[in-house]
């Protein structure tokens, strides 16, 4: 087994849709699952390509009104690649009874999908098919797939047909197939030269055009063989059909290169011209995979993380962070596009971009820093969207939304599918404004680990400053208590959008929210004493910022309410205490499996609402995002008690009461655990490492990765384990290093400074890079130092 490779053996039509996910190849501007090139999508295939932040909406009848949503667009499929003995009428399709040795490989240190397996013959013919596919990392808009033919005890002539369909709907998840899924429309179809062939559609509401062009050789002894394609065509689609002569023990390749291009381009005349040019310019399938390579090479040299551990759990984290980059890499940036939960690799959530990024930006800003700020940029163009959705709700500043797709828009479906019980219900989701929360966050660390003050000054003080009106205007003064509240929200936890038996949806004072929101009002204060002086004078004008908003700030920092029960336990909402305890030895013992515990009670007319059950971490979200000391200044500075039990005591609390219904809690889960458990704490960074992998979300990974959780194991490693934290101008280390990780290697970018890390429970030794950079203040512990470019810092820890 490779620390490098994902591979699979034999042909499981069961186990096809994970591995067509989890072998998707991408490079930030498109991906394509990993389908077999011959087959269409069913039941068992769905071969899906997405473009980055390309969304298209349609309308649905349903219980006589119509539902719009807005979906990320499966545009037409570029790796159509089929073939049959001459003569016969039916093509190959993947079958264990013509198949022998079947076997997949993602190789992830190159960017490069194999497939190969032996095709049985009708007439006893044995052909070894091998396949090479990539996405290009060098070149953003061109693909390759080469597919090899070696006839191993016969001679003559294959039938191939190289196609590019436009004709594909949006069906990759099935309890959306009830709703309206055709979003592209044909434009046309053409061949290009003697060995090229083009299709452009265009969605159908978005007005987007998506233009493919494709060349399509067959290599015979490294030497194109100059076949003569006949070419098809009908509306949406084009293929062309070409003649391979095969001898026996020769292996033949036919390779196709193909250029992707939409209208939303920079620096094109039109989308078709451009994919045409770009194909004529198009180098041939080695030479362009050695480009390709050698561009992961180095994001490698950039990303890479090594440990002491098994190779097994050294796999799965460069499969998280193969995958990390494949929807967000240098070709994201300056792309109007956000990190989707489940990144660009299925249809799952609809391509949609959630709270997600608060673990995953975290990640990229000590790699790859522009990459963040573009990111951050997607948030910020959507500023003037937000501020009207506060506006229409009746508060002020900005209200991003839960979902956001094209234009920054409200996405939530006002309506979902519960599949245990087939009932479509109300979704309340959008009252989880702790997003707003998420979007803040990412913005001051951002700016920790970058000091980008100018970001700060033009674009992140301003969303800051929007968001934090947005909170001080939904806070309310409660007389009899001397505090403010927030009512009728939903936190993170999800399986609680309501009090029981209540009329109307809403949670009041949700803990992560509010005592995040005293932290956000903090940072803000904070962010507009780091803009410069004349710029900040300006952010004033524009804003029309008073001196009055400030000072409510400051008193919501100090009189945000913060519910608690029992032994000093933080409620997770008010009245949590109040709520039944939940039966979980009998529900497991009924069910097995109990993470989705609010279908569950919903198919037996039953709610969560009514227990004390989470889907996921929510209090505990805050020993997440803040380190113990900034929690205990936050809860402080609001006039609560902290000790040295506080965290343990919530943790063990809240532990015993959740489900771990989402990807993202057995991550949360592990990292509160690090410094106060590392068995356990191992044990749900096992958990949350195999997510996808093993699909232990019972059969979800197939409609997309969890990208939240890929991320942020490895951030976890990287930030928690080696116990990185960027804050006041200061990198901290203070590592807590499991026994199972052993040595931990990783290069970093910190304030424009590269520094090569290596971290152990016994030692921090830190390499900084040579450069004209400033020097650096470093923090192992407890103890400080000024480390010069160029210069090295051991440190014992024993």
């Amino acid at each position: 087994m490779s620390e490098w490779t994902l591979s699979y053996e034999g042909f499981d039509p069961d186990e096809e849709g994970l591995r067509e996910a989890l072998c998707t190849v991408g490079n930030g501007y498109f991906a394509s699952r990993g389908a077999a090139p011959e087959m269409d999508a069913s039941d068992v295939h769905y071969p899906g390509t997405y473009v980055a932040g390309l969304y298209n909406r349609l309308g649905t009848e349903m219980g006589g009104r119509v539902i719009e949503n807005e979906d990320l667009v499966n545009v037409p499929n570029w790796l159509p690649l089929r073939f049959r003995h001459e003569g016969e009428e039916s093509w190959f399709a993947t079958d264990p009874a013509v198949m022998e040795d079947y076997r997949q490989e993602l190789d992830v240190r190159r960017g490069v999908l194999i497939r190969s397996f032996v095709w049985l013959g009708p007439d006893g013919q044995r052909t070894r098919v091998t396949q090479r596919r990539f996405v290009s990392m060098r070149e953003p808009h061109l693909a390759g797939l080469e597919t090899t033919f070696l006839a191993e005890n016969w001679s003559g002539t294959l039938e191939v047909q190289s196609a590019l369909d436009g004709t594909v709907v949006n069906a990759g998840v099935p309890r959306y197939r009830q709703l309206n899924s055709r979003h592209l429309v044909p434009v046309e179809t053409e061949p290009v030269g003697d060995e090229g062939i083009a299709l452009t559609v265009e969605t159908s509401q978005s007005r987007v055009q998506v233009s493919l062009a494709a060349r399509t050789r067959v290599i015979d002894n490294g030497s194109n063989a100059g076949a003569a394609p006949q070419t098809e065509q009908a509306p949406g689609w084009i293929a062309q059909q070409l003649n391979v002569e095969l001898a026996q023990d020769h292996p033949v390749s036919v390779e196709k290169i193909v250029v992707l291009v939409t209208s939303r381009d920079r620096a094109i005349s039109a989308p078709g011209v451009h994919a045409r040019k770009l194909l004529g310019y198009a180098e041939s399938f080695p030479e362009a995979l050695e480009a390709h390579v050698l561009a992961w090479d180095h994001l490698w040299r950039r990303f890479h993380l090594s440990t002491d551990s098994s190779v097994e759990t050294r796999r799965i984290l460069n499969v998280h962070i193969f995958h990390s980059l494949q929807t967000a890499s240098k070709h994201s940036i300056d792309l109007d596009v956000g990190v989707p939960a489940r990144g660009w690799h299925g249809e799952a959530y609809r391509g949609h971009i959630f709270w997600d990024e608060v673990f995953i930006l975290p990640f990229l800003n000590l790699h790859l820093p522009d990459l963040t700020r573009s990111l951050l940029q997607y948030r910020y163009r959507r500023l003037p969207s937000a501020r009207r959705a506060a506006t229409a709700a009746g508060f002020e500043g900005a209200m991003y939304p839960w979902q956001s797709g094209s234009s920054g828009r409200e996405e939530t479906q006002t309506m979902h599918l519960n599949p245990n019980s087939g009932n479509w219900l109300p979704d309340n989701s959008h009252l989880q404004r702790h997003i707003n929360i998420a979007v803040a966050y990412n913005v001051w660390q951002y700016f920790q680990a970058t000091e980008d003050v100018d970001f700060l000054a033009f674009y992140g003080a301003e969303m800051l400053v929007e968001i934090s009106r947005f909170w001080s205007s939904i806070a309310s003064y409660n007389k009899a208590l001397d505090r403010f509240e927030i009512r009728n929200v939903m936190g993170p936890d999800e399986y609680h959008d309501a009090y029981p038996d209540a009329d109307e949806p809403g949670l009041h004072n949700n803990a992560y929210t509010n005592v995040m929101v005293a932290w956000l009002l903090q940072r803000t204060l904070q962010a507009l004493e780091q803009v410069p002086e004349f710029r900040r004078r300006e952010l004033v004008e524009k804003l029309g910022l008073r001196r009055e908003e400030e000072e409510r700030w400051e008193e919501l920092c100090r009189k945000l309410v913060v519910p608690f029960h029992g032994d000093r336990i933080i409620s997770q909402f008010e009245g949590y205490e109040n709520l039944e305890e939940f039966d979980w030895a009998g529900y497991a013992e009924r069910y097995g499996d109990i993470h989705r515990l609010d279908r569950i009670l919903e198919a037996e007319d039953d709610t969560p609402n009514r227990y004390q059950a989470s889907k996921q971490a929510d209090v505990l979200m805050l020993f997440f995002l803040l380190s113990k000391d900034e929690a205990a200044a936050v809860l402080q500075q609001l006039g609560y008690e902290w000790d040295d039990d506080f965290v343990a005591r919530n943790v063990a609390y809240y532990m015993d009461r959740t489900s771990h219904g989402s990807t993202l809690s057995r991550l949360v889960h592990s990292w509160v655990l690090a410094r106060s458990d590392q068995d356990k704490s191992w044990e749900f960074f096992m958990d949350a490492l195999y997510s996808d992998v093993a699909d232990i979300q019972g059969g979800t990974t197939a409609e997309g990765i969890h990208l939240g959780a890929m991320a942020g194991t490895v951030d976890l490693v990287q930030r928690c384990f080696a116990g990185v934290e960027t804050a006041n101008g200061v990198l901290r280390f203070d590592p807590a290093v499991p026994k199972e990780l052993g040595r931990l290697s990783f290069d970093m970018q910190y304030r424009g400074i590269w520094i090569g890390c290596e971290v152990t429970e016994d030692y921090v030794v830190l390499d900084v890079s040579s450069g004209l950079a400033s020097p650096i203040t470093v923090a192992v512990r407890e103890e400080e130092f000024v480390l010069e470019p160029g210069s090295r810092l051991e440190v014992s820890l024993r």
